[in-house]
C-alpha cells in the first residue's frame, strides 16, 4: 500500500481514516487524485489525535493569557514567567493507545515525546509527573499493564536522567479495555533562550539529527484517533520505539547548540513524525518546505516515502538553521554520535514538496493543509442526572475505625510507593519534596526558588457531572499548590474522553471543558498548554471522562514551604473550609456502600479562591507547620495521610450535634484544607478576617490516630492497610 504506483481506491481512503467528505474536500484542495504519499500526510494531518477537529472550537473557550504568560497554546509547551529571568516550560501529553497494546515502550516513548516537547523550547527538562488510569484490579490484564507502564515510566525516565517527582493512579472497571498514560514534563530556560518552531529564512537548510528513521509506529496517530475493538493487539507494530540512551545525547546535542545563535526553528518530530513537523514549521513561518527523501537517514532497508513520512521513530528533531552555520551544527552533533543531515531548504512557495532521487513524490499546498483540516460541531446530549444517593447505605453500618482502615487500603487511596520508588525521583539533585505529597518541589538550581508541580482529575465526579467535575478538578490542583505554600501560576491539560461520534461523549468533553475553564478563569489560572485524546474506548465502552489537569507554581523562597506530614507533638489542628458531609460520588459510599450514586461535591470557586489565598499567606508568614487539602476519603482519610506522612498521631473531634459522624468524616466537601500550627488563635482570626469558615478539630501526638468516642487506631494499623494493598496485589499474594 506504500508504493508510489498504488491505485488510491475508496477503500484505501477509508483505511487512512478518511470520512467521503473530508476527501472530496482533499480533492478540492489538490484540484487533482493525491498520491499514496500525498493521501498519508492528509491522513494523519487530519487525524483527531493532529488536527483536534472534534474538540478545536472549545479549546478556544479556554482562558491561556496572564501577564506571567511568555508562550500559551499552539507551540511545542506552554511558557511562563518564573522571575529572576527565568522560564518553566511544561505540557502534558498523552501515550494511552500505544500503553494498552505495548505497556513498557507505549509508556516509555510517552515519556520520550513529551521531554522533546519541553527541551525542543530551549528548556532543560527538571521533572516528569504522570497521570495513570488502570482498570479494576480484578480484571485480568490489570497487573500486566500496571507493571509494564511503571517499568517502562522509570525505564525512560531513570536512564535519560531527568527525576520523576509525582503523579497519580487510580483503578476502575471503566478503563479495563483502554488504559491511559498521562506524562508530563517541565523544564527550566532563560527567558532570553526560548525556541520556536515557525521557519523563516527562503534558501535556509532543513536539517534532520537525532536517531535514524525506522518503521516503527507507522501510523501511531490515526492509530490513536480511533477506538479499539477484539483486535486491537494487532496493531502492535503501530508502537515506536524508544531509546532513552540516545535522548539523553539528544537533550545535550540541542542544548549544547542552542547555546549559540545557530537556529532559526526546531520542531521534535513527534505524532505523524517528519510529516507534522515539517507541515506545522512550514505553517507558522507562512513559508514552504522541500525535502528530498533519499537524504533522510534511515535505518531498514527499501524504505518507501510513504512509509519515512508516516514513520513515528523516536529521538529525532528537525531545525532550521541560519547560513553557514551548517557545518558548526554538525560538528556539535556529530561530537555526541547523532545523525545530522541537511535534508532539505526553507522555500517561499507555501507548499510541501517531496522528492525521492530527484523525482517529486508529493506536492501539497501547506496553507489548506492546515486551515481546512476539519473542524466539528457534534451533537451532545444532556448528560444524564446521577442517581440520589440514599438516605442510608450500607457504609453508615461501618464503625469509624474500620472504614478508615478499610479506605487507606482501597485500590485508590492506598500508598503509591511502590510506584515511585521505581522512579529515580533524585537524580539532579534538586528534588526537596519526594512523590507522595501534594505537590513536588523542584528546586531550581543554584537558587532558593523552587517549583511546585501536581498532576489531579477525580473522574467519577466528571462522570457524575461534566460541569461539576471539570471544575473541581482544577481547584483541587490549585489546593496542592497552594498546600506547600506555592504560588499557583499555570495549568496544562490533558482530555481524555471515549468516542466524540456518540452525543452523551460529547456531552462530557464540553461541559468539562467548560468547568474547566470558568475555573481558571476565576483563580486567575491560565491553560499554556495541552492535549486532547478521543476514541479512548473498546466495542463502545467509553472510560471514564478524564481531563487530567497539571499545575505549576512557583516557591520564591524554600525556607517557607511546608509538607503534610506533622511536625511536632502538641500542635493544634486547624480544618479550614466548611464541611456538610458530601457523600455524592464519594469514595466512602463506593468502596464501603457498593455505590457509585449523587452528584459529585459543588465547587465554591470564590470560596476556593479565598480559602486558598488565606492557607498560602498563613504558610509564607510561619503560621503554619504541616498542610494537606482535602480531597478523596474526606476530613479522616487527610488528617490519617498527615499522621503517617509525620509518623505522629493525632486525635481529632467531631463537633457536638453532627448528625452522621461518619459522613462529617469521610463526605468529600471542596475548599478544605488541614493545617497543623502552634498558633491557633492567629490562624482562626485571620482566617474570621478574610471571611474563611475555621475551626480547631484536634492536636498532634502519640503513636495513634484517635475520634473522640472511637477507639484509637495505631500507626502502625494505618500502615500496614496503607503501605500493604500494593505491593501485595503485584506480588499477586
Amino acid at each position: 500500500m506504500t508504493g508510489a504506483d498504488t491505485a488510491i481506491t475508496p477503500q484505501i481512503v477509508a483505511e487512512h481514516g478518511l470520512t467521503d467528505e473530508e476527501y472530496s474536500r482533499v480533492l478540492a484542495i489538490m484540484g487533482r487524485t493525491p498520491n499514496i504519499v500525498e493521501l498519508g500526510i492528509f491522513s494523519v494531518m487530519w487525524s483527531e489525535h493532529c488536527s483536534y477537529k472534534s474538540s478545536r472550537r472549545w479549546l478556544r473557550e479556554l482562558p491561556t493569557e496572564a501577564p506571567w504568560v511568555i508562550c500559551g497554546p499552539g507551540e511545542n509547551a506552554g511558557v511562563i514567567d518564573i522571575g529572576d529571568g527565568q522560564a518553566a516550560i511544561f505540557k502534558m501529553e498523552s501515550h494511552n493507545h500505544p500503553s494498552f497494546i505495548e505497556p513498557y515502550q507505549g509508556a516509555a516513548t510517552g515519556v520520550g515525546g513529551i521531554l522533546r516537547d519541553v527541551f525542543t523550547m530551549g528548556a532543560r527538562p527538571v521533572a516528569n509527573l504522570n497521570a495513570l488510569r488502570f482498570g479494576h484490579p480484578d480484571d485480568d490484564r490489570t497487573r500486566h499493564l500496571v507493571a509494564g507502564v511503571v517499568a517502562g515510566i522509570g525505564g525512560y525516565g531513570n536512564c535519560v536522567g531527568v527525576p520523576t517527582v509525582g503523579g497519580e493512579c487510580n483503578f476502575h472497571h471503566a478503563y479495563d479495555g483502554n488504559i491511559l498514560v498521562n506524562a508530563m514534563t517541565v523544564g527550566i530556560a532563560a527567558t532570553d533562550k526560548i525556541f520556536y518552531s515557525a521557519a523563516a529564512g527562503i534558501g535556509n537548510a532543513v536539517v534532520y539529527v537525532g536517531s535514524k528513521t525506522g518503521r516503527d509506529g507507522i501510523h501511531g496517530a490515526t492509530m490513536a484517533s480511533a477506538e479499539f475493538d477484539d483486535d486491537s493487539e494487532e496493531k502492535r507494530p503501530t508502537v515506536q520505539v524508544g531509546d532513552p540512551f540516545t535522548e539523553k545525547l539528544l537533550i545535550e546535542a540541542c542544548l549544547e547548540l542552542m547555546a549559540t545563535d545557530a537556529i532559526v526553528a526546531i520542531q521534535d518530530m513527534g505524532a505523524a513524525g517528519l510529516t507534522s513537523s515539517s507541515v506545522e514549521m512550514s505553517s507558522k513561518g507562512d513559508v514552504g518546505i522541500e525535502l528530498d527523501m533519499d537524504r533522510i537517514p534511515v535505518r531498514e532497508t527499501a524504505m518507501t516515502p510513504y512509509e519515512i513520512m508516516l514513520s513515528e521513530s523516536q529521538e529525532r528533531m528537525l531545525m532550521v538553521l541560519k547560513p553557514g552555520r551548517e557545518a558548526e551544527a554538525q560538528a556539535i552533533f556529530e561530537k555526541w554520535e547523532l545523525d545530522f543531515a541537511i535534508i532539505g531548504r526553507v522555500t517561499d512557495t507555501n507548499r510541501l514538496v517531496l522528492r525521492d532521487h530527484g523525482m517529486v513524490v508529493a506536492d501539497i499546498p501547506v496553507p489548506p493543509l492546515v486551515s481546512e483540516a476539519p473542524l466539528y460541531d457534534r451533537p451532545r446530549s444532556v448528560p444524564p442526572k446521577p442517581p440520589a444517593p440514599p438516605a442510608r447505605s450500607p457504609a453508615d453500618d461501618v464503625a469509624i475505625g474500620e472504614a478508615l482502615l478499610r479506605l487507606v487500603g482501597s485500590p485508590d487511596l492506598c500508598s503509591r510507593r511502590w510506584i515511585w520508588e521505581q522512579y529515580d525521583h533524585m537524580v539532579m539533585g534538586d528534588t526537596v519534596q519526594r512523590p507522595g505529597g501534594d505537590a513536588a518541589v523542584v528546586r531550581v538550581h543554584d537558587s532558593n526558588k523552587a517549583l511546585a508541580i501536581t498532576t489531579d482529575c477525580t473522574p467519577r465526579y466528571c462522570f457524575a457531572d461534566p460541569v461539576e467535575g471539570g471544575r473541581q478538578v482544577v481547584a483541587e490542583a490549585w489546593r496542592n499548590l497552594n498546600s506547600v505554600g506555592a504560588r499557583p501560576l499555570a495549568v496544562t491539560d490533558n482530555l481524555n474522553f471515549g468516542n466524540p461520534e456518540r452525543p452523551e461523549i460529547m456531552a462530557q468533553l464540553v461541559g468539562c471543558i467548560q468547568g474547566i475553564g470558568e475555573a481558571c478563569r476565576a483563580l486567575d489560572f491560565p491553560v499554556v498548554s495541552g492535549n486532547v485524546s478521543l476514541y479512548n474506548e473498546t466495542n463502545g465502552k467509553a472510560i471514564l471522562p478524564t481531563p487530567a489537569i497539571g499545575a505549576v507554581g512557583v516557591i520564591d523562597d524554600l525556607e517557607t514551604m511546608v509538607g503534610l506530614g506533622f511536625t511536632a507533638e502538641g500542635r493544634s489542628i486547624v480544618v479550614v473550609g466548611e464541611t456538610f458531609g458530601h457523600i455524592g460520588a464519594s469514595l466512602w459510599l463506593r468502596e464501603l456502600g457498593g455505590l457509585e450514586a449523587g452528584p459529585p461535591p459543588p465547587v465554591d470557586l470564590a470560596a476556593e479562591r479565598r480559602h486558598g489565598d488565606l492557607v498560602r499567606r498563613l504558610i509564607q508568614d510561619g503560621h503554619v507547620s504541616a498542610c494537606h487539602d482535602i480531597s478523596d476519603g474526606g476530613l479522616l482519610i487527610a488528617v490519617a495521610e498527615m499522621a503517617l506522612a509525620g509518623n505522629m498521631g493525632a486525635a481529632i473531634a467531631v463537633p457536638a450535634g453532627t448528625a452522621n459522624p461518619l459522613r462529617w468524616l469521610f463526605g468529600e466537601d471542596q475548599a478544605r484544607y488541614i493545617v497543623e500550627t502552634d498558633s491557633p488563635a492567629l490562624v482562626l482570626r485571620q482566617a474570621e478576617d478574610s471571611g474563611v469558615p475555621a475551626a480547631q478539630l484536634g492536636q498532634t501526638g502519640g503513636m495513634a490516630l484517635t475520634v473522640t468516642g472511637d477507639a484509637p487506631i495505631s500507626l502502625d494499623q494505618l500502615r500496614d492497610a496503607h503501605e500493604g494493598w500494593l505491593p501485595r496485589y503485584m506480588a499477586n499474594e
